[in-house]
């Protein structure tokens, strides 16, 4: 076992997942004027301090995923966030990309960016504490997305991106999310995860990254959420769980799925079933930011002051994704 394998088991061991707490600055804001309280650095260091915090955190988040400015700021404690975190046994990340930018010779269509100067942001955020690491790439579903292009251009990102990271001894996670806006079936979901998934394992091979020190952040197979021909649930894990065993080498330790903007029970009941369908030999456990911190978000801009009031609603989903990890969540327990 390769000291990355030993990292990216950590990370999602017994029914743990990884918060997506990366929100740049902008999205942040965004988050907060939502819920009408003031962006500072102080007020967004203040929420991810008080999620930090929680007992949830020691026992259901295996990895945190940090935006620059954060894993640069000390808790009110004096500690430092990555320190914080190792602490309590929660692996510290980064998010190294740059953002999605429009994608020379496709009007419609994202790359992301970041490549520049990577090798030493990532010396520096390894300094910092970092373990992990996060990259998306972004595509779109209608008639004429993906294309062959940003198929392509994305996953020799993506493992350029894993190649430099591995060297730098950290893990990378691989992002490559196919959205749900749009009105595309489901099938049409299942068809183009899969050639963007096979692509970007491609891609990886081809640049020698460690494929046993590698975590995959995949969309969950849905239809455009603009679709007339919305999919069951049921359906919704078994398309899933099929597109994975037939995407992604068998040497891959673990899957963390995305929310992709689903609510927080409907993330939750999909990756429960999902687990009970999962007849292969990955962890499949979540990676979420707004399924994960919505309702404790909405109750702390009440009084932001209440840090116990916010931690009891973070720590109850927090259970509730590890459970469904486990495939042991169920309706009932939301209630209790």
């Amino acid at each position: 076992m390769t000291k990355l394998n030993q990292i990216a088991l950590k990370i999602l061991e017994n029914g743990k997942g990884i918060l997506a707490a990366d929100e740049s600055t902008g999205t942040m804001t965004k988050r907060f004027d939502s819920v009408k309280v003031k962006s500072t650095p102080e007020n967004r260091i203040l929420f991810r301090e008080t999620l930090f915090s929680s007992d949830g955190m020691k026992k259901y988040i295996g990895g945190v995923i940090l935006y620059d400015e954060t894993i640069k700021q000390k808790s009110n404690t004096g500690k430092s966030i990555p320190d914080m975190l190792l602490e309590i046994g929660s692996c510290p990340g980064i998010k190294v990309d740059t953002g999605a930018k429009q994608l020379a010779g496709s009007l419609n269509e994202k790359i992301t960016e970041g490549l520049d100067n990577l090798r030493d942001r990532l010396k520096e955020y390894s300094k910092l504490g970092a373990k992990f690491t996060k990259w998306r790439g972004v595509y779109n579903i209608n008639k004429d997305c993906p294309s062959k292009l940003s198929i392509s251009s994305n996953a020799h990102a993506l493992a350029r991106y894993a190649a430099l990271v591995q060297e730098s001894d950290m893990v990378p996670i691989v992002e490559p999310e196919v959205l749900m806006e749009g009105n595309h079936s489901a099938d049409e979901c299942f068809n183009k995860t899969s050639e963007v998934i096979k692509k970007c394992f491609d891609e990886l091979i081809l640049h020698k990254v460690d494929l046993t020190g590698v975590i995959l952040k995949p969309n969950m197979i849905l239809a455009g959420i603009n679709s007339k021909n919305q999919i069951s649930n049921d359906e919704t894990a078994r398309l899933t769980v099929k597109c994975l065993k037939e995407s992604v080498p068998s040497e891959v330790p673990g899957i963390a799925f995305l929310s992709g903007g689903q609510s927080e029970i409907q993330a939750t009941e999909n990756l429960n079933l999902i687990n009970k369908f999962n007849n292969t030999k990955f962890i499949m456990s979540y990676s979420y930011g707004r399924a994960l911190q919505q309702s404790a978000l909405k109750y702390w801009s009440k009084d932001t002051k209440d840090a116990e009031g916010t931690q009891k609603i973070f720590d109850h989903r927090a259970k509730m994704c590890s459970l469904a990890a486990q495939g042991k969540w169920s309706k009932n327990l939301e209630n209790i």
